[in-house]
């Protein structure tokens, strides 16, 4: 494997790892707006719970960074090893 090849696989995972925390950030950010939002009543919030879209965006955002170290890892090995 050639050495650009790994700095491009290497650059991808860094992509993933910033694309992760911002979908983190933003899943929290969503999570905390929709906990203070104002004129919620008790039956309200048992009805309709937490949004779908919040916990999504984290989970996803943690297997985004997952998967990012891991390319950055490999294409560290690869090029240590070529």
């Amino acid at each position: 494997m050639l050495h650009h090849d790994c700095f491009i696989m290497m650059g991808m995972g860094g992509l993933f790892v910033i694309l992760g925390i911002v979908s983190v950030v933003m899943g929290k950010r969503g999570e905390k707006h929709y906990d203070t939002s104002a004129g919620m009543d008790v039956r309200e919030f048992m009805e309709s719970g937490v949004e779908a879209g919040s916990e999504s965006l984290k989970v996803g955002g943690w297997i985004a960074i997952a998967v990012g170290l891991l390319l950055i890892v490999m294409g560290g090995a690869f090029l240590l090893w070529g």
